[in-house]
């Protein structure tokens, strides 16, 4: 526990629901518990502030601002941080750069502004505007290695100041959930049956469609049956899970692929299922490939992204060639032949990404420790 308490808002101006989002607010939720002061500075009536709500946490409001050069709500946001006499601002998406920079440039007490990054930087940003703006920011925080590699290799930010601080999970959850039994049963699967799952919004960029495929190459060859838990994007129509329903009819896969609901137990499905999917092109990070690791689940995921660190370019799981169908179809045999595969080695991997362990480097990093 930290004996170094310091004063931290978490900005996050945007009212989607995803995992920057989640991560900004777990992180402050933590931080809050290990005695810090902590404000969160979001816009009223968005997703997060209802979830800030129920944590408890003191919140303050902004309005949706532009990219770059958004003088008024720069002023904004300065007046909120004076009042609240914040010692360090954390922000994670990239959009709200320009405006914490902005912020940090008129303080005249010391601002400790962190950027922790959620996503790939993809193009050079060495650009004057770009390193003038980040020459504001005290300390860039990757949660993967290969993501410092991209600020070293296509920014001017100092190499100096960037760090390398995963995201984190409560794994106790994962660790302790229902035996597989009990959660085939609470997810009405056949108890006798094995699967193979896969988690996340239903969305082309999920992948479930090209697992669908993979799956139906290797359906005689295997036991298993197929599983997904998700939903639909909010505010989105239902086509691309019109699209995966229409799939199983026409191959005749009624009884061997099943549609859930997403549940916020999510422990639950990986304890039902074997074998788990990574199935998206390239994610950044991956939060679920952890959750499934923890959960003991053989995992297949793609070579690109965060993934192939997160499984040890393959020690903690198997890697198919992204987007390959065929790829993947064979290497979810390999997965599941593997007789060598040691669940608990497995879980013992995904405590790193503990959340004690990640608050422990974050309050490092800003020296509130």
């Amino acid at each position: 526990m930290s004996t170094n308490k310091c004063h931290i808002a978490y900005f996050c101006a945007s009212k989607s629901w995803g995992g920057l989002e989640m991560n900004q607010l777990r992180n402050a939720q933590w931080m809050s518990q290990r005695g810090h002061k902590v404000l969160m500075i979001v816009q009223e009536n968005s997703k997060i502030h209802q979830e800030a709500i129920n944590s408890k946490l003191s919140i303050a409001f902004v309005n949706q601002h532009r990219k770059y050069y958004d003088v008024l709500n720069a002023v904004r946001l300065f007046r909120i941080l004076k009042k609240h006499n914040v010692s360090h601002l954390i922000v994670r998406d990239p959009k709200d750069l320009s405006l914490t920079a902005m912020v940090k440039s008129w303080r005249k007490e010391k601002l400790f502004l962190a950027y922790f990054m959620e996503m790939q930087i993809g193009i050079p940003k060495r650009d004057l505007l770009h390193t003038q703006r980040y020459k504001k920011i005290d300390l860039w925080s990757c949660p993967l290695p290969w993501l410092k590699n991209q600020v070293v290799e296509l920014t001017n930010f100092p190499e100096e100041r960037t760090v390398i601080i995963p995201s984190g999970l409560e794994l106790e959850k994962y660790f302790n959930a229902v035996d597989r039994h009990t959660a085939k049963e609470l997810l009405q699967l056949n108890p006798s049956n094995d699967y193979i799952g896969l988690v996340g919004r239903f969305d082309i960029q999920k992948g479930q469609l090209l697992l669908l495929n993979a799956f139906n190459q290797i359906k005689t060859s295997i036991q298993h049956d197929l599983v997904f838990l998700g939903e639909s994007t909010h505010g989105e129509q239902d086509d691309y899970l019109m699209e995966l329903k229409r799939f199983v009819k026409y191959n005749n896969l009624e009884d061997r692929v099943h549609f859930r609901p997403f549940r916020k137990d999510v422990e639950t499905f990986y304890a039902a299922i074997d074998v788990f999917v990574m199935a998206t092109k390239a994610e950044t990070f991956g939060m679920v490939t952890i959750e499934a690791m923890a959960s003991g689940c053989r995992v297949v995921g793609s070579n690109k992204g965060g993934t192939v660190e997160i499984l040890n370019h393959g020690a903690y799981g198997t890697l198919f060639e992204s987007e390959d169908v065929n790829d993947l179809a064979n290497n979810l045999l390999n997965s599941i032949h593997d007789t060598d595969f040691e669940p608990k080695k497995i879980m013992e991997a995904s405590k790193k990404y503990d959340a004690n362990q990640v608050c422990e480097l974050v309050e490092e990093a800003l020296s509130c420790k």
